[in-house]
Parts: structure tokens; C-alpha cells; sequence
């Protein structure tokens, strides 16, 4: 486990890093702000709490917050990234790299929606033996 300093609060931090760490070789790590996620060096979920006077990129991609927010981020494939931003806040485009999601976190979270998702981030990431141990864990 990784100590995180960031604000994002520890009831949206544990759930998450219990999702994530429970994929095959996933690993945590500080990021240059909250905590990301990996699988061999690559970046599968990222959360942080976003103060729109210091990130501008983020607060852009989260239809330009005005006060600070968790978000998450984390990789779609074209037809569930356009899904998800054709649905609207509180899904965003990252205007950073081709496949990236930007989740605005709600005050009720749906873990369940959640661990769908950052299963299938991890899965576009990960190489593929890792990935048929999660599309079958027999």
C-alpha cells in the first residue's frame, strides 16, 4: 500500500486501490498529484483531487470545475469512450492521449460500475496473458 497525501478522501481511495490491486501484477504508486494505478508501466486508473487554480488540463477535461474535485481517470475503448462521453457529465473526454476517460466522481459512488471499469482500463493495458487470467480466472 501507498501512502497517498493528496485530499482525495480515504472513502474513495480504499475502495479503489482494493479493485485495482486485485487485478494480476497491478501495482500503486504516487503520482504527481493522488494516486495511480499501473500494470508494467503503464497507467490504468489515476485519481486525484483537482483544484482548478493548479490544473488547468484536468479542470478543462471536467468541463471546467470551479472548486477542487475528485476525479478518476482511466482508459475506454473507442465505443465505450464515446458512450460515456456522449452520456454526458459526469463522464469527460481527456484531452490527453486517445482513450482516456475522465470520471468527475459523485457523492454516491457505484463501486460495482466502478470495477467494471477499471477492469476494462487494466485490460487495454495489460499484456495478454495477464488479461486471460481476468477474462478467466480458472
Amino acid at each position: 500500500m501507498v501512502y497517498h497525501d493528496d485530499d482525495v478522501p480515504d472513502e474513495i481511495v480504499e475502495p479503489l486501490r482494493e479493485i485495482c490491486m486485485g487485478l494480476p501484477d497491478a501495482y500503486e504508486e504516487l503520482a504527481w498529484v493522488g494516486t495511480r494505478w499501473r500494470v508494467r508501466g503503464r497507467t490504468f486508473a489515476h485519481v486525484l483531487t483537482v483544484d482548478p487554480d493548479h490544473h488547468a488540463a484536468y479542470t478543462r477535461a471536467a468541463g471546467g470545475v470551479d472548486q477542487p474535485v475528485p476525479l478518476l481517470t482511466f482508459r475506454a475503448p473507442p465505443e465505450e469512450l464515446a458512450a460515456l462521453v456522449a452520456a454526458g457529465p459526469p463522464y469527460f473526454r481527456g484531452s490527453w492521449g486517445r482513450d482516456v476517460v475522465v470520471l468527475v466522481l459523485p457523492d454516491e459512488i457505484d463501486w460495482a460500475e466502478i470495477a467494471e471499469l477499471m477492469t476494462e482500463s487494466y485490460c487495454l493495458l495489460a499484456p495478454k496473458k495477464l488479461v486471460a487470467r481476468v477474462r478467466d480466472p480458472s
